[in-house]
């Protein structure tokens, strides 16, 4: 067994803990779909039984008809928490409260790519980012500079800007990230031998 740390964020906050993990190559990241309005709650319970999440989120905005405004911390992908556990830990995870199913085939659960995940982990609270409909056909582009360099999506048009589409056909969402075009590039072109800083979200999305 090794030792690692892991990071979960539930609510915005960030909480360190340590524990003894299965081998490294025998763990991956899997989307976890919950029942309505049960993310923040699957990620707490993810939290006390020591599975290393990530659970993204965004800050909304809303305005009663009184005139009160509220800010609410919403999930970026509803009803989805991202999970890294072995195959022996499936079982922990569906015994969660508000737990349904984890995302994959008939044939079982199918793993994430490690480096998207961990891109968006380590990266998205740099950015604002919102729920976006689902979008898998448009303009490509690659993020060329930033906290997101080398990540492709699609690109869309605003008058006060642009932004870029990263869809997750696993799930079949997407979000939108403000960006300004000064920092995108056509996505295929690539300077030769430059590997990119993250991996590339692609139209296709995780798959």
């Amino acid at each position: 067994m090794s030792q690692s740390t892991f990071t979960s964020i539930v609510n915005g906050s960030v909480a360190p803990a340590a524990r003894e993990w299965p081998e490294e190559a025998d763990r991956n990241w899997y989307a976890a779909y919950t029942a309505p309005c049960h993310e923040k709650q699957v990620a707490g319970q993810f939290a006390v039984r020591r599975l290393e999440h990530f659970l993204p989120l965004y800050t909304s905005a809303r305005r009663w008809a009184d005139g009160r405004a509220v800010i609410r911390e919403c999930p970026l992908f509803p009803s989805y928490v991202f999970v890294r556990i072995s195959r022996q830990e499936r079982a922990r995870v569906l015994s969660v409260p508000g737990m349904l199913w984890l995302v994959g085939t008939s044939k079982g659960a199918t793993p994430l790519p490690a480096i998207e995940v961990e891109t968006l982990r380590e990266s998205l609270h740099l950015c604002h980012a919102v729920p976006h409909p689902f979008l898998a056909v448009g303009e490509k582009a690659r993020i060329r500079s930033g906290p997101l360099a080398g990540i492709e999506g699609i690109v869309q048009r605003h008058n006060h800007g642009a932004r870029i589409v990263l869809s997750l056909e696993l799930i079949m969402q997407s979000i939108a990230i403000e960006v300004d075009m000064a920092d995108l590039e056509p996505a295929e072109f690539r300077v030769p031998n430059l590997a990119p800083k993250a991996g590339n979200f692609h139209p296709a999305g995780l798959a």
